[in-house]
């Protein structure tokens, strides 16, 4: 009886063991090879080489980018240097990029790790900014005001809260309002990566506004990039372990009700929304295992795929670019501008296209 008993509860574990490595593979695409789809008219961008993990452009096309991303578990090439934020203007050809000087002294600097960013125009014109920052591996959003002429940010406030435990990416809805994917539940590093290997998913998307914070959607395996479309109707959001991006219709209470949901061959990070024609940019890693257990000799590849008329019955999904990370590792991001692309990574470099 004894034995028997010693015999089930092996097969149990063995089982069990079983299904987590299956669930591990398919969940990190451990298997996923790229087939290059290359464009004619592509190089890397000058002066950025440690990352730009998210970046957005403008409606007049200045695309503001974030670097220099350290993430628990994610390579860095610099990790004993803070992060940075970045200005290119894509109206220029072969345009330059500037560093962003901060200003305020209650500004941490030297702690600054920027993640996914967001603007808000208001009806004045005043830019501002929202950059995910991870100081000391910690989150908080930081709001700044874009100062064009001096290209400069102006620090204006630090937002914390504890419904912001591990925010990832970040959509602005209004001057301090936005909403957040939280791309786990817990905030304590360790822990986190428990959450993430084993694969439970508990992350969750919350509204912010100096007077209410709430979630409004959850069960998520790793939620990372979020965008609005170009009506303010829908909220899309990127599911990266599951390989899915979601789409909410978002209500005038702020509360989002799941309308559809669409899977990938590739693990899907930041969302870019082109504001003319609707169009999804994603930026995307097709093996999450060379992104997550980093070999310089087998580095991680660089997709973007393209979604057109997301809300009909057949929506249009194309690859754009595919690389091995020959050239590019780890794309996280892409956004266009009148026929030019810019291709952001986590810890790698920066690519510009022109389509």
């Amino acid at each position: 009886m004894a034995k028997k008993t010693v015999l089930a509860f092996l097969v149990l574990g063995l089982a069990l063991f079983w299904g987590h490595r299956t669930s591990f593979q398919r969940r990190f695409n451990v298997f996923r090879e790229v087939s290059p789809v290359e464009l004619p008219n592509c190089h890397l961008v000058k002066g950025i080489g440690y990352g730009s993990e998210d970046l957005e452009i403008m409606p007049n096309g200045l695309a503001f980018i974030s670097s220099g991303l350290k993430y628990p578990g994610v390579k860095c090439f610099e990790p004993d240097k803070p992060g940075k934020m970045y200005l290119m203007d894509l109206n220029e050809d072969d345009p330059p990029v500037w560093e962003l000087d901060i200003i305020g002294s209650q500004f941490d600097s030297a702690s600054f790790n920027p993640h996914g960013i967001s603007t808000f125009i208001d009806e004045d014109h005043v830019v501002y900014l929202m950059v995910v920052n991870h100081p000391q591996f910690k989150t908080t959003v930081e709001l700044f005001q874009f100062q064009e002429k001096e290209k400069s940010l102006l620090y204006l406030k630090t937002i914390k809260h504890k419904l912001l435990p591990s925010v990832n990416d970040i959509i602005a809805v209004g001057p301090e309002h936005f909403y957040a994917t939280n791309d786990h539940y817990f905030a304590d590093t360790y822990i986190k990566s428990w959450e993430l290997h084993l694969g439970l998913a508990w992350s969750f998307i919350v509204y912010y506004s100096p007077n209410d914070v709430r979630v409004v959607a959850e069960g998520f395996d790793f939620a990372n990039g979020i965008n609005i479309s170009p009506d303010g109707k829908y909220v899309y959001v990127a599911e990266l372990m599951a390989h899915k991006i979601h789409v909410y219709e978002k209500h005038a209470n702020w509360t989002l009700t799941l309308l559809k949901s669409l899977e990938f061959n590739t693990l899907v990070d930041n969302i870019s929304v082109d504001r003319k024609t609707g169009d999804l940019w994603v930026g995307c890693h097709p093996n999450g295992m060379k992104i997550f257990f980093y070999d310089e000799q087998n580095p991680p590849a660089s997709e973007v795929i393209r979604i057109q008329d997301i809300l009909s019955e057949e929506p249009i999904v194309t690859v754009v670019y595919s690389e091995n990370g020959t050239v590019l590792q780890g794309s996280t991001v892409a956004d266009v501008y009148k026929g030019k692309m810019l291709v952001g990574t986590v810890f790698h470099k920066t690519l510009y296209c022109e389509l």
